[in-house]
Order: C-alpha cells, then sequence, then structure tokens
C-alpha cells in the first residue's frame, strides 16, 4: 500500500486505523501492507482442540497484561523463523515504535509466567473493538497458544468483535481464523473503530482456566454475552 516512512507512533497509529501495517524488508525502505484476503478470528467464536482447553485448566502458566511489554517484543524478535530464513522483521526501529505506542496505552502484551521466568507471550494494538496481533513467542511449549486463548476470551467477554491476524497461517486456522475479503474487513473495521477504545494498562478479567470454561459453556459458533457492547465498555 505505501514504501517509505517511519514507524513511529503516530504514524503506525493512523495506519492501523486505516487497516495497514509495516513489514520491513531486508534491504528495502518500509513497507506497508494490507492484505486481501485478511486473515481474521472473531473471539467470541474461537476454536480450542481438547488438548488445549486441558492445558489451560491444568494451570502451568500464570497469565498477565501489560507487566513486561519490552520483554516480549525483543523475546519475538530474537526468535528464530525459518519461514523468514532466520531473520526479524522486529526491527530496533520497530521495537521503538511499538514501545511508544504502548506508553500511549494502546499496545499490548500478554505474558505466559512460570516459576517468575517469562516463557511466552505475544502482543499487538488495540484500538476500538478490534485487536491487530503483531506477534509470539514461546520458550515452553503450548506457552504462547494458552496466551492467545486468554487474550481471546478477555476480548470476548470486553465485546471486542476482530482479532486481526494479518496473514493466513495454518496454526491460527486451527483457532477458527478465516479469511476475508479485504473489503469486509475494512467494513467490519471502520465499524469497531467507532467504539472507544480501551486504553492500558490492562488487566485480565479471565485467567486461563476461565477462559477454557467460557470456550467450554458454548459451542463453536453460538454467540456469547461479549457479542453485544457491554454498558460502561471502555474501548
Amino acid at each position: 500500500m505505501a514504501v517509505g516512512g517511519r514507524p513511529d507512533p503516530g504514524t503506525l497509529e493512523a495506519a492501523y486505523r486505516r487497516g495497514i501495517f509495516p513489514w520491513p524488508h531486508e534491504g528495502m525502505p518500509l513497507l506497508w501492507f494490507c492484505p486481501d484476503p485478511r486473515f481474521v478470528l472473531e473471539p467470541a467464536r474461537m476454536h480450542l482442540s481438547r488438548s488445549l482447553k486441558k492445558e489451560l485448566r491444568h494451570g502451568r502458566f500464570e497469565v498477565r497484561a501489560d507487566t513486561a511489554f519490552s520483554a516480549v517484543i525483543r523475546s519475538c524478535a530474537r526468535k528464530v523463523r525459518p519461514e523468514q530464513g532466520g531473520g526479524t522483521w522486529i526491527t530496533p526501529a520497530m521495537i521503538s515504535g511499538y514501545t511508544a505506542l504502548h506508553e500511549r496505552g494502546i499496545a499490548h502484551s500478554i505474558e505466559a509466567w512460570q516459576g517468575g521466568h517469562l516463557v511466552g507471550g505475544l502482543y499487538g494494538v488495540s484500538l476500538g473493538a478490534v485487536f491487530f496481533g503483531e506477534s509470539m513467542f514461546a520458550d515452553v511449549s503450548n506457552a504462547s497458544k494458552v496466551c492467545l486463548a486468554t487474550l481471546a476470551a478477555n476480548l470476548s467477554a470486553w465485546g471486542f468483535r476482530l482479532l486481526d491476524c494479518q496473514q493466513t497461517t495454518e496454526h491460527l486456522a486451527t483457532f477458527g481464523a478465516a479469511e476475508w475479503p479485504r473489503a469486509r474487513f475494512l467494513d467490519a473495521l471502520k465499524r469497531a473503530l467507532d467504539v472507544p477504545t480501551r486504553i492500558g494498562p490492562w488487566t485480565l478479567d479471565l485467567g486461563p482456566a476461565e477462559a477454557a470454561e467460557l470456550w467450554r459453556a458454548a459451542p463453536r459458533g453460538e454467540r456469547r454475552s461479549g457479542d453485544r457492547e457491554p454498558a460502561g465498555l471502555l474501548v
């Protein structure tokens, strides 16, 4: 969609409001994308495997929000990703830009802790009733999956409509994410941005065990109370 510029907080926020996100490529000016189709997960319609529900109930991880944003984004940057040639798109400039958004209260980290150590997490940007997922990491098996499921449960409870996954992956498809035509995504985004933004730092209302119960209580695809906008919603 565009070439050049810097990922400063003002530019990042303006881009996300238009459904655009940055994706640096080595040796090129900064590139900005708005894919067609767009890969989208509706939080209230998330699908969890039996094994992941069991993991959530088991309680191996403590899941927190916004207590270690810098550590999460830097851990994501360090993670070796063979599909990206072993490199990372999370450059120092990107870390600086998203950290500034975190300080503004609109970028958030969801963290898995075990024995007092950060072992997994994800981060993204929240505007209106949309969470734009950016990256995740796991140093312990299932840590990032537990973070994602716990995040989605809270988003559903808060009335969020979209969890933007950007591009299609088999991994996220197992959670119920689906390809949407860009026009459909942009229309839904416009309407979701009419909801006030839930400014951080966030505190999660539901932990992993409560998330497992939420998904157990309603069959896949069934609307939950979080599908409507609750009174007093701060998002």
